[in-house]
């Protein structure tokens, strides 16, 4: 009787372990093909935008930044400075997302990623709920921490 017993237990706790390993597999696929939407995007931005945006910022900057396993992340920051001959500006930064990022899963290469932010970022401008904050400043960029910026 006790050895029915153990052998009971022990396929029950085998098939909870397998349902909680597909059940994480299965989250993780679903991370990796969710990608970045312009509906996540603007929801985030709306949040962002919608709070009190410092006087002394005068261009905003959206890094992008790589980071692991297929994940990717966004923040907005607000730049006391604006040059467009000289990409440092977005290092006088006065405002910022860095405790608030956009964060999503997506298999890709930067160049495509870079391009679906920029996608992204243009509709917002095009009809966004305050992207009149962002067009009403000097500058728009957008770039990986890293790289070379692309004003919009």
């Amino acid at each position: 009787m006790k050895i029915k017993k153990t052998i009971l237990t022990f396929t029950t706790l085998t098939s909870a372990m397998l349902i909680l390993l597909c059940s994480c597999v299965t989250s993780q696929t679903k991370k990796q093909e969710q990608g970045l939407n312009y509906e996540m995007f603007e929801n985030w931005l709306d949040k962002t935008l919608s709070r009190e945006i410092p006087d002394s910022v005068v261009a905003f900057c959206f890094n992008i930044y790589e980071d692991a396993d297929d994940k990717w992340s966004l923040e907005l920051i607000g730049a006391s400075s604006f040059d467009a001959e000289d990409s440092d500006w977005p290092c006088d930064e006065v405002f910022t997302t860095r405790d608030n990022p956009l964060p999503w899963f997506e298999d890709a290469e930067c160049k495509q990623i870079q391009q679906e932010v920029q996608d992204i970022i243009k509709k917002y401008l095009e009809r966004g709920r305050f992207a009149y904050k962002l067009r009403e400043k000097e500058g728009i960029a957008l770039g990986f921490v890293d790289g070379n910026l692309i004003l919009l």
